[in-house]
């Protein structure tokens, strides 16, 4: 099998590793000075805003539209594609200057939507927030464009590295601003914006030529619309989640929404790392397969999900905790933000699996040109999220709103599971049960060595870092021993 996809994986996986630890850094820096309180949750609900439309509109749903129909130009000669490339980008060279407008004349309407559940003094702030940080859309919108043409052209270790600089600007914005308050955070977000757009002008040298090309009633842009239209309305779909979450949540004591958002940080380090990776390496493989010919691709992108995140769903469960406390547990964050924290953490982790080979499921109907099926899927997982997430917040606060995205998960899971297998057939997973099984007894396994050296580390030592480090180390070396062979078998493949 050609694994080539595998090094452009690894690629993006080391890329995307270093933006989620600097992403960690980011959360590291803002606990110490915010915590989880009031004024940090009124700026994660003004960022909310321009970040579901970074995913609607941009690094989401565009890229993963544009970058088949570039790729099947690209193949037919760069002059194909450069001018559907220019199509697209004049296109957003004049339509997300108005979504910025738009968002700047409506935040104070979108903020109330979003938290119902703040005081007037607290909207104030995240709609003055939101206004701050609402251009930049417009900055990564026309990145991901750029992203989707070097991503199609096998370039993806610079425009998977670019998100990071999102994090080196809110983490330098809130040292140095340190007296502006939270207004240091949306500073940030603009220069991180900036920094992620230009950094990937120089890639395009000699790769795209662009002409200004406005024209409406371009064959291509039709086709991209018929593309675009469904994965907006599906990741739409996926953000009621988070959106129901923060209405919920708003209710809750004040740092209900920061632990949310500490967590799913932690949650989105196996998750960012590998499986967007994976996803993001193999759309283009995929796209340049004929149906027939893209269950051999599937069938090692999801067994590569499964033993990488399988363990890492245990492993945040293990150790999530002390992790906190190691990380965050300093300056304005408490033991009773961590504890909060940890409660929605271990609920997320549940869902880890489920997530990640939803990305990867998704990137296959994407390849089959086919964008209804995942909204219509994403639409029952949300149906079930919302529901649960009703029932459960009363109970369990927290925990129960990441208890409801995690069962969401698997359900999205099993449902678009069951639809390509009618697309494709059985052959993008027969053959897996096999290393699944093992997959399983060796996260068991490792799930008893982890908290059984968590306790022998705890009799002789309380250093923080040793006891998330010592019992990762072991848990690693376990499985890492158990499943060395399979390991070595889907890499080669």
């Amino acid at each position: 099998m050609n694994a080539a996809w595998v090094k452009d994986a690894l690629w993006v996986a080391t890329a995307t590793a270093a933006s989620r630890l600097l992403g960690l850094v980011r959360a590291i820096v803002v606990a110490d000075q915010f915590g989880a309180s009031a004024v940090y949750d009124a700026y994660l609900i003004a960022f909310f805003i321009p970040h579901v439309l970074r995913r609607l509109l941009a690094e989401g749903a565009l890229s993963n539209a544009f970058v088949p129909l570039y790729a099947e130009r690209l193949r037919q000669g760069r002059a194909q594609a450069d001018a559907f490339g220019s199509a697209v980008l004049s296109v957003a060279l004049v339509g997300f200057p108005l979504v910025v407008v738009a968002g700047e004349l409506l935040a104070p309407m979108l903020v109330a939507a979003l938290a119902d559940g703040f005081g007037a003094s607290q909207q104030a702030l995240a709609t003055h927030l939101a206004r701050i940080t609402f251009p930049f859309i417009g900055l990564v919108g026309l990145g991901a464009v750029l992203m989707g043409v070097l991503n199609s052209q096998g370039k993806f270790g610079v425009p998977a590295l670019a998100p990071a600089l999102l994090n080196v600007g809110v983490i330098l914005s809130v040292l140095l601003l340190r007296g502006m308050g939270a207004e240091a955070l949306a500073i940030g977000v603009l220069l991180g914006g900036t920094a992620q757009l230009l950094v990937q002008l120089p890639l395009l040298k000699g790769r795209f030529a662009f002409r200004w090309r406005l024209d409406w009633g371009d064959p291509g842009l039709r086709q991209l619309g018929r593309l675009l239209v469904p994965a907006v309305i599906g990741l739409a779909v996926v953000q009621v989640n988070v959106l129901v979450d923060n209405k919920l949540a708003s209710h809750l004591p004040e740092g209900a929404i920061s632990a949310l958002q500490y967590a799913i940080r932690l949650f989105q380090l196996p998750m960012g790392v590998f499986a967007a990776a994976i996803s993001t390496a193999i759309l283009p493989q995929l796209s340049a397969q004929r149906p027939e010919a893209l269950q051999p691709l599937l069938r090692q992108a999801v067994l590569l999900c499964v033993l990488v995140l399988l363990p890492a769903s245990a492993g945040l469960w293990g150790l999530g905790h002390p992790l906190i406390e190691w990380l965050f547990e300093h300056g304005a964050f408490t033991a009773e933000d961590t504890a909060r924290t940890f409660n929605a953490l271990r609920f997320y982790a549940l869902g880890l699996v489920p997530y990640g080979l939803v990305a990867v499921l998704t990137r296959a109907f994407y390849a089959l040109k086919d964008g209804k099926s995942p909204v219509w899927l994403s639409a029952l997982a949300v149906g079930v999220n919302v529901a649960l997430s009703l029932a459960l917040v009363g109970p369990m606060a927290v925990g129960g709103l990441a208890l409801a995205t995690g069962i969401a998960g698997w359900v999205q899971l099993v449902t678009m599971g069951l639809v390509l297998h009618r697309r494709l057939g059985n052959g993008w997973f027969v053959g897996t049960g096999k290393t699944v099984v093992l997959a399983c007894g060796a996260t068991l396994v490792m799930s008893i060595v982890v908290p059984g050296t968590l306790g022998w580390v705890r009799t002789w030592s309380n250093q923080e870092w040793l006891l998330v480090v010592l019992p990762a180390l072991a848990g690693l070396l376990t499985y890492g021993g158990l499943m060395w062979r399979s390991l070595r078998m889907v890499f080669s493949q």
